[in-house]
């Protein structure tokens, strides 16, 4: 009985010794009677392994892509990002527009996407007939990521080619730069190219300024987001000028031509046209040679404009004054195999303003002997003309220079030849002159007096700077600028003939004439200059070629044209002591530079 009742104990343990054995069902059993929750957990994570496997590797190949090049990627982005360059508008100083950006858009293609080149071809250039084929085909061809079609096309060319629909050609916004007035101050506005950055000109300065790092870094979403650059520019003046100087040209049969309006009391260039010019909607045409901006690139020998320093150099000196006298007599200066002789020879004992107004060689070399070789070079140097003269206009060009300045050169020099310098520097020259002693560098960007002076450098005296005024306004009266003289604007000049040097010896029938002339001389605001290259002598001017005959008519045209536009009131009455210092000192014929 105690037997049975002992295996009947040990029953449970052998039904629990078999569990071990099975272990399948066991687990089975188990996963069958675990909650709906618990057996979710396993699902999410395989699908999480599975996304997270999927992301790995899509940014195992955006780094690949990245890094690895000639995928086209890089070819792309950069496209792209040029067509975003924007550029502020460019203004005159009275606020109308000279240049501005408008948005148009460009075609571009996929080579790698399009499968029929040829058909690709044939389609586009039937919509843009101005494409050259082969240079298309061959662009298609290639293993590019992308390759611009056409640049800046017009709507209707985008909905025909939109209506093409060639997988693998697509548009992309871009910015096209116009120029509403044309040819109008096209040298001092210069132009951009097709990736709308500036090539020349205040559009290269813009650039030059920091507009392209603000594109680059993209600060720069709009227009709006940049100032609009305001030049010292009057548009109305421009067009004056231009005007006036073309048909000078054309009417003296020269090769070409420039002229500049300057203010002389802050520096501003009001109006400047050299002709032939260009359309900046078409700059390619600005690469001929002949069109280069000859008033800052060109350097010429300036002829006798030259004497207005050489008497204002004579002056600072305090060798000389006012009444000062230059024997003249015989007509010929000998100094050593050298030979100076004057144009129109007086025979006579000279005074400084005589010099001035017979345009005497004699004279005016005698003056920069009795200065002396240093003192004519530091003259020269401190009114910026013997060193490049740096403006914002990115154009400009050094003077050339004697390589051996001796005595000979300073004889030349002082009546214009031997050195050649950029016009607008002689221009700055006389200004300084005239305005009071202050040396201005000229400047393309509105301004005001008070600035302008405060950057200026003294160069002369203002007794000094008055005397000038007299003598150059003497000149009008009874001298070579009375061709200029434009009655009640109280004009005063100087004439510049020189003979250009071919095959390194002057040639007598090939001039370069220039004519400057300021108003009003009692208290100077603007200096107008005309420069004409190879004018030809007409039956009305004698057969005469020089500068008093076409560059001075020309210039005393302007005058007329531009003076009410500028607001130079007419001076119905002579103005009263106009130069006083003058009168006091009895200078020659000082009463009468009142004469209208």
């Amino acid at each position: 009985m105690a037997e049975a009742v002992e295996h009947a104990e040990d029953a449970p343990e052998r039904i629990v010794a078999v569990e071990p054995r099975a272990p399948f069902l066991v687990s089975f059993y188990r996963t069958m009677t675990r909650l709906a929750i618990e057996r979710s957990f396993t699902r999410v994570g395989i699908v999480g392994l599975g996304f997270g496997v999927v992301f790995l590797a899509i940014s195992v190949r955006l780094i690949v892509m990245a890094a690895t090049p000639g995928n086209g990627s890089d070819d792309h982005r950069v496209a792209a990002a040029a067509t975003t360059a924007i550029r502020p508008d460019i203004i005159d100083r009275n606020g109308e527009i000279l240049a501005t950006d408008i948005r148009t858009v460009s075609v571009f293609a996929e080579p790698r996407k399009i499968y029929d080149k040829d058909e690709a071809t044939e389609l586009l250039t039937a919509v843009l007939p101005e494409l050259n084929a082969s240079e298309l085909r061959a662009k298609l061809s290639t293993k590019k990521g992308f390759v611009w079609v056409k640049r800046e096309i017009t709507p209707k060319q985008q909905l025909e080619v939109h209506r093409l629909g060639i997988p693998g050609v697509g548009f992309l916004p871009d910015h096209k730069r116009v120029y509403p007035n044309g040819v109008a101050a096209a040298h001092i506005i210069g132009a951009t190219n097709l990736d709308n950055v500036g090539i020349a000109g205040m559009e290269k300065y813009i650039d030059n300024q920091g507009n392209g790092a603000l594109n680059s870094l993209g600060f720069v979403a709009k227009q709006a987001d940049l100032a609009p650059v305001q030049l010292s520019l009057d548009l109305r003046a421009q067009f004056a000028v231009r005007d006036e100087l073309v048909k000078g040209i054309e009417h003296f049969k020269a090769k070409a031509g420039a002229s500049m309006i300057l203010d002389v009391n802050t520096g501003e260039v009001i109006a400047l046209a050299s002709y032939p010019d260009f359309d900046p909607n078409e700059p390619k045409d600005a690469l001929s040679a002949d069109r280069i901006n000859r008033m800052n690139v060109g350097v010429y020998e300036m002829g006798s404009t030259f004497k207005a320093m050489t008497l204002a150099m004579a002056l600072d000196s305090g060798k000389y004054n006012v009444n000062s006298t230059f024997d003249t007599r015989g007509g010929v200066l000998n100094w050593g195999r050298q030979r100076i002789h004057d144009y129109h020879a007086t025979g006579r004992v000279l005074t400084m303003p005589e010099v001035f107004t017979h345009s005497s060689n004699i004279g005016s070399a005698k003056m920069a002997l009795g200065v002396g070789i240093p003192g004519h070079k530091a003259f020269l140097r401190k009114m910026g003309l013997l060193d490049r003269m740096r403006t914002e206009l990115p154009e400009s060009a050094s003077p050339i220079l004697p390589p051996r300045w001796s005595e000979i050169n300073t004889i030349t020099i002082a009546f214009g030849h031997g050195i050649a310098v950029a016009p607008i520097q002689a221009t700055a020259a006389v200004g300084a002159i005239i305005n009071g002693g202050d040396f201005m560098v000229p400047t393309f960007l509105k301004t005001d007096e008070a600035t302008a002076r405060a950057k200026s450098t003294h160069v002369i005296s203002a007794q000094n700077s008055e005397a000038m005024r007299f003598i150059m306004r003497l000149n009008a009266v009874e001298g070579s600028a009375k061709k200029a003289s434009v009655p009640l604007y109280y004009v005063g000049g100087k004439t510049g003939t020189a003979e250009k040097v071919i095959g390194g010896r002057y040639n007598k029938n090939r001039l370069f004439t220039t004519f400057m002339a300021a108003a009003p001389m009692d208290k100077p605001k603007y200096l107008f200059v005309t420069l004409m290259d190879e004018p030809q002598g007409l039956p009305e001017t004698g057969g005469y070629a020089t500068a008093a005959y076409n560059s001075g008519s020309v210039t005393g045209k302007i005058i007329e044209r531009v003076a009410p536009i500028l607001g130079l009131p007419p001076q119905f009455d002579p103005p009263a002591k106009p130069f006083p210092l003058m009168v006091k000192l009895g200078a020659y014929h000082a009463n009468m530079v009142d004469g209208r």
